[in-house]
Formats: C-alpha cells, sequence, structure tokens
C-alpha cells in the first residue's frame, strides 16, 4: 500500500482477513510509517474492563487520541474479540453489544472524525457482527495469505542471518519444502533446528540442512 492511497484528507477502513502467524501487525505498522501518518495500535482484548461503562470510555479515548494526534492510524488487532455478533447475551444488553455500538458511533463520525485511517485484523471473521462490514464502515476487505515461495526465501534469510549455516543449508530449497507455511511457522523451523544442533552436539558451531 502506497502513501497515495492513504491521504490524510480521507477517512478510510480496511479489514484485513489474516490467518495465524502472517505478521499481520508487522503489515499495519509500515503502512502508517510510508504515509507518514502516526500510528496508534491496540488489542482488542484490552480493551475491555469489568467496571460499568470503561470499556466504551476506553473506544472513546482512543478515538479522541486519534483525533488529537491526526493524521493517524488506529489498527484494531484481533477485533473479532471486540466486535461479536450482537444479540448473543440472554440477559440483556451484554459489555460487547455497548462496546460494539460505541465503536459503530465513532466509524460513523459522529464526532468529527477527520484524518483518522482505521485498520484492523482478524483470523476469524465469522465472529464479525455483520453490521460492521457494511458500506461505510469497515467496507475494504483484503485477504492476506500465508507467504509465496519467493516471500519464504527472504523470511528465511531474515530468521537465519544470525544464525551460523552450513555450506549445505539451501534456503531455496527450504523455501520448497515449506509450501503452506507462515512467518511463524518459519520461525520456529529455524528455532528448532538450532535447538536440534545444540541437542546433537553442545559445541557444534554451525546448524546444518539435517537439522
Amino acid at each position: 500500500m502506497h502513501s497515495s492511497e492513504l491521504e490524510p484528507a480521507h477517512q478510510q477502513e480496511c479489514c484485513c482477513l489474516v490467518p495465524p502467524g502472517c505478521s499481520k501487525t508487522l503489515m499495519a505498522r509500515p503502512v502508517a510509517s510510508e504515509a507518514g501518518l502516526n500510528f496508534l495500535a491496540v488489542k482488542c482484548p484490552e480493551l475491555f474492563s469489568k467496571w460499568v461503562d470503561e470499556s466504551e470510555k476506553a473506544v472513546r479515548s482512543l478515538f479522541a487520541k486519534a483525533r488529537a494526534n491526526a493524521p493517524s492510524v488506529i489498527f484494531f488487532d484481533e477485533i473479532d474479540n471486540l466486535v461479536v455478533i450482537r444479540g448473543k447475551e440472554s440477559d440483556g444488553v451484554s459489555v460487547a453489544d455497548r462496546v460494539m455500538s460505541q465503536l459503530l458511533v465513532e466509524l460513523d463520525g459522529l464526532h468529527g472524525r477527520v484524518n483518522v485511517t482505521v485498520i484492523a485484523a482478524t483470523n476469524r471473521p465469522d465472529k464479525i457482527d455483520p453490521a460492521l462490514l457494511r458500506p461505510g464502515w469497515f467496507d475494504r476487505l483484503l485477504y492476506v495469505g500465508p507467504p509465496s515461495e519467493i516471500d519464504r526465501v527472504d523470511v528465511f534469510h531474515v530468521h537465519l542471518r544470525k544464525m551460523p549455516c552450513g555450506f549445505d543449508v539451501d534456503v531455496s530449497e527450504l523455501a520448497h519444502l515449506t509450501e503452506g507455511c507462515t512467518g511463524a511457522d518459519i520461525s520456529s523451523i529455524c528455532r528448532e533446528a538450532a535447538i536440534s544442533a545444540i541437542e546433537e552436539n553442545l559445541n557444534c558451531s554451525e546448524v546444518k540442512m539435517e537439522h
């Protein structure tokens, strides 16, 4: 995404559908950096509070902070924990319902929200209230899948650059063998290879392809 897609004068909302381990948070921050905007990241479960009205207040405060630092980007991580489908509680309006309503009010621009771009990420789109996905709110949905083979080569290079590797380690072959793996999977593979090498020989000086 280029900076031209995030002109400060516009208000945009985008929801990224991302499988677990595909670095959704790492992708959101460069969006703001590329466009020269302030970046506000929040993990949605952190907005909930056991005290009455505190959760809604947290949402209001977040948008107020974004407006004060405009132009800015708000990034909601794990938004499926915040905007669950309403009406599931049988004992009246739940905290989740009130938080969802407050978020819709903020997104609707009723309090002069200007120069604020909202990005959210989830790996459970089925849990999101359909009202949030209608035009005017999160109306741009992007699917971010696992890395391609070429991308996996780059990911392996990132995780192996500080790891002494033998001459037989073929990153291209590793990328080919890890079809469907996410960035988190590749990180785990490299870490397990290092552990395997140490378990084999405490004095080992390099990680080999067999590891």
